[in-house]
Parts: C-alpha cells; structure tokens; sequence
C-alpha cells in the first residue's frame, strides 16, 4: 500500500508543462477538471433554477432561454478562473503568455463575438420576442426560440430558420407584433380613363367596408385612394386593417378576389397594357399599292 500510495503521487505530481512561473503538473489538471465539472453542475442548477422563476412571469417565459444561456457562459468563464487561481495560475501571466493566440481567436471568432453581442443587445432591448411575427429579408416567419447566437423561426411554409442575431441588429427588421398587431392589407388596381371614377371609389369603399366587418379591425377605417395616373390606367389602392399578420397572404387574396367581382357586377374595366399603332399617309398608301398589286 505506501508503494501505491508512493506511486500515486509521484504520477499526481508528474510535472506536465509551465505556464509563466507556474508548474503544471497531472494535479493540477485534474484539480481543474474537477473544478469545472463542479461549475458544469452549479451551471445546469441554476438554469433550472431560472428557468422555473421566468416561467411565472409574462415576459421572462419568452426570453428564458437568452438569459439562461448568459447565465451559463458567465458561470462557465467564473469557473475557469477560479480553476486557475485555485491552482496559482497567474491569469495576467496566462494572458501574456496567450496574448498572440487571442489575437488570431478574435479574428477567427468575430462572427460569434458579433452574434454574441447582438443577442445580449436583444435582450436588453426586448423589442424582438419568442412568439414574435418578423419579416426578415423579405420573409415572414415566426419566433420559436431566442438563443444567445441565433433565434429559430419558421416560415410559412414550415421551413425552420436559424437567424443569426447580428441579422436582426444590422438590418431593418419588421416585427408586427412589437406593440400591437394591427396591419393594413393592401390591394392596387387600375381602370380605363373610360370609366366613371365615382363608381369605381363607391365600388371600392363599399368592398373594403364589407371586408372590414368580416375579418377587419373595426375601430381602424379602411381607405381608398387614387395613386396616380398611368400610362395605361388610373390606379386605386383599397387597404383594409386587419390583426393577424400571419394569415396576410389569405386576406390578399380575399381583397383582390373580392375587388375582382365587384367590378364584375358593375362593368367596371380593369386596365391593362395597350398599343395603339398609327401608320402615316405615305405607310397606308404603300400597303394599299401592295393591295393593288396582289389583286
């Protein structure tokens, strides 16, 4: 037994490499692992922990799972220097000694240090939620999760995104949900400079009038206006309010369709692209020669 004991402790303090005037030895590296094995444990309690708190509150559900993984990284980067200064290991003397590797790390991880902050910057702001509705580059998706690099979101077509957060910061981002979820649905059309443009407004009003009792905000009036003047017809744009962002493309629908048989009913002309030709005298004279000659 004193010859295992002798042995034991003579592996324990097998000396491994320096860092500074620090000895590192197989000791050392198992006090550390021991050590952060204990932070890796404290870690998962205490996201428990949070997790069960922010589930009480309105707000704290939705944005859990960013303030958990903050805990965690914070716990974790705790540990590790507490390992070293349980074992002497001088953190400035580490730091010099590391000092051109964190350089070339930095450069290496500067989209995850970017997406790190972009998520500590949207937790801070909560103007970005789980259960959110976003467009996001021209996509409409929905907020399932928030992490600290990324959120998860799903589409319409149930395609599951994973968004980097630095995305979200560094670009516009339409959140439909931020105070309320009143949107305007709205619909363009152009008709003929033939057409009685007191019908097609009365046509219009009472389309969207219609519209709005069915599905419509009702405390928000719909609008008509004429947009311009085109090259081939004199457009209108009808907008009618509604509260669920997400179904926007079945309520398009609705409103042209609806537009589209109102006009119908009424024999109202929807414009559409048209080129008049006009041939001068000498051109009709000369078809009329060929004429002439066919004969």
């Amino acid at each position: 037994m004193p010859e295992l004991l002798r042995t034991t402790r003579t592996l324990l303090d097998t000396k491994l490499f320096d860092v500074g005037a620090t000895r590192v030895s197989v000791s050392t590296v198992i006090t550390v692992a021991l050590i952060l094995l204990a932070t890796v444990l404290i870690s998962r309690a205490v996201r428990q922990a949070a997790l069960k708190v922010l589930g009480r509150t309105r707000g704290g559900a939705k944005a859990a799972g960013t303030i958990t993984g903050l805990l965690h990284y914070a716990l974790l980067l705790f540990g590790l220097a507490v390992a070293l200064q349980t074992v002497g290991i001088d953190l400035s003397a580490l730091f010099a000694a590391g000092a051109l590797f964190a350089v070339a790390l930095g450069f290496a991880m500067q989209s995850i240090t970017q997406n790190f902050v972009a998520g500590v910057i949207l937790l801070s702001e909560r103007t970005i939620k789980a259960g959110d509705i976003l467009e996001v580059e021209g996509k409409l998706v929905s907020v399932l999760d928030m992490g600290i690099r990324s959120i998860t979101a799903e589409s319409r077509d149930g395609e599951h995104l994973i968004i980097p957060n630095a995305v979200l910061i560094g670009s516009t981002v339409k959140n439909f949900t931020l105070a309320h979820t009143a949107f305007r649905v709205r619909a363009s059309v152009g008709v003929t400079y033939a057409s009685d443009m007191a019908l097609v407004r009365d046509t219009l009003e009472q389309v969207a009038a219609t519209l709005n009792q069915t599905w419509g905000v009702h405390d928000r009036k719909p609008q008509v206006i004429m947009t311009e003047f085109g090259n081939h017809s004199v457009n209108f744009e009808v907008g009618v309010w509604m509260n669920k962002p997400w179904e926007y493309r079945n309520y398009l629908s609705e409103l042209h369709e609806a537009v589209w048989w109102a006009f119908k009913d009424r024999e109202i002309t929807i414009a559409f692209p048209q080129i008049d030709v006009h041939f001068d005298p000498p051109v009709t004279e000369g078809f009329g020669s060929l004429d002439r000659d066919a004969a």
